[in-house]
């Protein structure tokens, strides 16, 4: 049923006896020089770009090789800065000596310009972060005519409007504030414009979209928490950020009291998102937190939470024999990339290294490491913004996420799923299928109709009803979607979003989710069908969690069971009837060996409802468990679910079904 042997540790697992032990700073700067150095025989004769091997990236081997360069220089930047200049010299002569040649326009190596490709823009934000930062030790003791060039080779950034409103923003923001500390050009209206773009992005409880689609993802963490951190103590940035600094301060602590229940016991982040092959960027925001003094998250957490997911991915291979990064999450899975990727991308993973920018007497290297919240109970919690349940289980270390949220798109919208975000479930311990099959026919952790020929619906622009947990601990979402299909335009760039194209409205599918512990209860109904579609031609098709590696699959009428890797994905049907199946993805995402999905089948009955339990544990499929049963109500206003759990506990939830009525003006 799969293929090849598993590589990645079971969920929950700790690391291997070299990587096990509690990590501290000095394990950190090993594991930054031993990067630092695998990355020196590919810079060019002038030190200015770093190209690094493997296949041309998609913006051309110039922006790879600059790539190389500024995302290295992060880790330089914060190695240097954490030693306060002290046994750095060859980093900061070879940064230093790169500098000079980059912005040189007569050099061989000279760096591709902020005018002649956009993604000169995000490195040059990278540069100028690590300038400041580095000021005493690189910039201070460059010479004049080589400051003058830097200036020079930033100065396009000023005036220009083309910057994406995204994250983007800071890019352009970071290097105005660079300039403006050194006497350069800079436009306040501007900068003041980035940060009220970058305000619009607030959510609520601390959480942002990148942009205005529903784009949650590790970009709230890496990226929108950890540049207004780091921008505060830019020198030219003083004035303009004491005004905000409180506010900005509250929305992280608020962000990182969810942040770290999103991380999984043996350190792994949810594989959910663009970018990433960015990997241990994922412990930035807990370094950010930790720079900042968030009050609600203890120090000794906050570097528990970073240090474990660097230390998964090291456990891993992230870096192979050379110790350089590949495109990859675990190992090289090159598919995982942006279509824009490049051998250099990778290393903005050294933003999970931020913390070895703090110094040796810093008293989050003193505070004892403290447990995750998955490591101490069970818990399911209701993050409302992205309109996520997070489910994480002490037994298995386990976090998963049920969404009815997010879908990189916004409500209403007509493309298709993207994997990375439109799914109703992502964990840690379980990846999406990321084969051309998980974008163009949503399987795994999906809710779709499927037609006579096969063709599978699309949920992205779903509106969501509900996000909470009540009273006796059961965590209730529910979203309702005009499902659609979707025939996607061709030569469409990868950004993470679904693929637009020529859509077909299918007819409107309402979900509701109720979860405790490993299970998810989903409930879920064809409202309607749209005009002219014939419900005996179609199928309802529930699929639950994809498991990776050698993994075995059992199924019968109403039950598919899939094991594998340590874990088990079990689809269990409780009302509706259906018929069980499996299918298996021999290279269908990131990690080691193939996916297989477990799925059920029913007849579609518009205004008829099924329902089905959907479990991820590392309970052995051998194991004997009770079944779960469930009775359904239905009044005018809502519907009361009284579920009997395989554990034996029995729960009563009450839905309001009345706003989730469906209108013909939805066509």
């Amino acid at each position: 049923m799969t293929s090849g042997t598993t590589g990645q540790l079971a969920p929950g697992a700790a690391p291997d006896a070299a990587t096990a032990a509690t990590w501290n700073r000095d394990d950190l700067l090993a594991l930054a020089d031993r990067m630092l150095a695998a990355t020196r025989p590919f810079a060019s004769p002038g030190r200015a770009l770093v190209t690094l091997p493997g296949p041309e990236g998609g913006y051309g081997r110039a922006v790879d090789g600059l790539e190389g360069f500024a995302r290295t220089f992060l880790l330089a930047g914060f190695r240097i800065t954490g030693a306060r200049g002290v046994g750095v010299d060859e980093l900061v002569d070879r940064y230093a000596t790169g500098i000079a040649a980059g912005t040189d326009p007569s050099a061989p190596d000279r760096w591709v310009r902020l005018d002649e490709h956009p993604q000169a823009k995000v490195e040059a934000a990278s540069i100028a972060l690590v300038l400041d930062l580095t000021r005493p030790w690189i910039w201070d003791r460059l010479p004049s005519a080589v400051q003058e060039r830097v200036v020079d080779y930033l100065r396009p950034a000023v005036g220009d409007d083309t910057y994406p409103r995204i994250n983007w923003v800071w890019f352009r923001l970071v290097v105005q504030t660079f300039l403006r500390s050194v006497g350069g050009p800079h436009s306040l209206d501007e900068m003041a414009e980035d940060l009220r773009t970058h305000d619009g992005f607030a959510r609520g409880d601390g959480w942002m979209s990148d942009g205005p689609d529903r784009a949650y993802d590790h970009y709230v963490g890496w990226a929108l928490h950890l540049y207004p951190t780091l921008w505060a103590r830019m020198a030219g940035a003083a004035d303009l950020a004491e005004q905000r600094r409180e506010r900005d301060l509250a929305g992280l602590d608020r962000f990182l009291r969810d942040a770290v229940a999103l991380v999984g016991a043996d350190g792994a982040p949810l594989i959910q998102g663009r970018s990433l092959i960015y990997r241990f960027a994922a412990a930035a925001p807990f370094w950010v937190g930790a720079i900042a003094g968030v009050p609600s998250v203890s120090l000794g957490q906050l570097r528990g939470a970073a240090t474990r997911i660097v230390r998964h991915f090291v456990a891993n291979g992230a870096l192979d024999e050379r110790g350089l990064l590949t495109l990859g999450w675990h190992r090289p899975w090159p598919r995982l990339a942006q279509s824009y990727s490049g051998p250099g991308s990778p290393y903005w993973a050294s933003k999970g290294l931020l913390g070895i920018a703090l110094p040796a007497d810093h008293p989050v290297w003193s505070a004892p490491e403290e447990p995750l919240p998955v490591q101490e109970r069970d818990e399911v919690r209701a993050i409302h913004a992205p309109g996520w349940l997070v489910s994480g289980t002490r037994a298995d270390g386990i976090v998963r996420v049920v969404n009815h949220g997010t879908d990189h798109a916004v409500e209403g919208a007509t493309v298709g799923d993207s994997p990375l975000y439109a799914r109703l479930g992502y964990s840690t311990a379980t990846s999406p299928v990321l084969d051309d099959s998980g974008w163009l026919s949503p399987l795994d952790q999906s809710v779709t109709l499927v037609d006579d020929a096969g063709r599978v619906t699309h949920r992205a622009g779903m509106r969501t009803l509900t996000v909470r947990v009540d009273a006796d601990g059961v965590g209730v979402a529910g979203s309702r979607a005009l499902v659609h299909w979707v025939d996607p335009d061709p030569g469409q760039r990868d950004h993470g979003g679904g693929r637009a194209g020529r859509y077909r409205p299918a007819g409107h599918l309402t979900v509701y989710s109720l979860v405790r512990g490993p299970w998810e209860f989903r409930l879920t109904g064809v409202d309607d069908l749209a005009d002219g579609l014939d419900a005996a031609a179609l199928l309802l098709r529930v699929g639950g969690w994809a498991v990776a590696g050698d993994a075995t699959a059992t199924f019968d009428d109403r039950v598919a069971v899939v094991t594998g890797a340590g874990l088990t994905s079990r689809l269990e049907s409780v009302l509706g009837g259906g018929s069980a199946g499996v299918t298996a993805v021999p290279r269908g995402g990131p990690l080691t060996g193939g996916l297989v999905v477990p799925w059920l089948d029913h007849p579609v009955r518009p205004g008829a409802r099924v329902a089905a339990l959907i479990e991820l544990s590392t309970v052995p499929a051998a194991t004997a468990r009770r079944t779960c049963q469930a009775v359904v109500d239905e009044d005018g206003a809502g519907l009361h679910l009284a579920v009997d759990w395989p554990d034996g506990i029995s729960t009563s939830t009450r839905l309001d079904t009345e706003h989730a009525r469906p209108t013909r003006a939805a066509w």
